[in-house]
């Protein structure tokens, strides 16, 4: 494996796991504050993230690199408001769109079109990611501050983890 490919893979292998702790100190403090429909959506993408680790560790290994199994830093464990949850993950997952496009270029200036293909599944979880960022801010400025309009919005958020949970085949 190319070994300004595998550094790039190795840090991607830091950020999805940083993401799936990032998701998961956001479903806690959720649980904690009696959002259990959000707190069941941060676990679920949290899960979700980890799989994307896993996926890039495999990946490493099977080319004949080396994954390394990253230390991650400890993710806040206090947040403002629900609405600023949302603002900073969809502020995290922007940044995760970046690192993911850095690594798409290096693949090409190396000329790897195998990581290259590989990568492109990210490329693409990461537009779906973004939008759905998007479109619950949206729905939570259309709330404003209007607290029946937070409990059906953690009531939908839950709805949605479990029909999620049913359509969707095992990745």
């Amino acid at each position: 494996m190319n070994k300004r490919v595998e550094v790039a893979l190795n840090d991607q292998i830091l950020k999805e796991a940083s993401s799936s702790q990032y998701y998961l100190a956001m479903a806690s403090w959720a649980e904690n504050n009696g959002l259990n429909g959000t707190s069941k959506f941060m676990y679920t993408h949290s899960d979700e993230e980890r799989f994307h680790m896993l996926k890039l560790v495999k990946f490493v290994n099977e080319r004949g690199g080396k994954a390394i199994i990253p230390a991650v830093n400890q993710p806040p464990t206090e947040f403002e408001n629900l609405k600023s949850v949302f603002e900073l993950l969809l502020k995290h997952e922007i940044s995760v769109t970046e690192s993911i496009n850095n690594l798409v270029d290096i693949c090409l200036q190396e000329k790897d079109y195998t990581t290259h293909n590989f990568v492109q599944w990210y490329v693409s979880e990461q537009l779906e990611e973004e939008a759905l960022a998007r479109t619950i801010l949206d729905q939570l400025k259309l709330i404003g501050n209007d607290n029946g309009g937070m409990y059906m919005f953690d009531r939908d958020l839950e709805a949605s983890v479990r029909a999620s949970a049913i359509s969707e085949p095992k990745k």
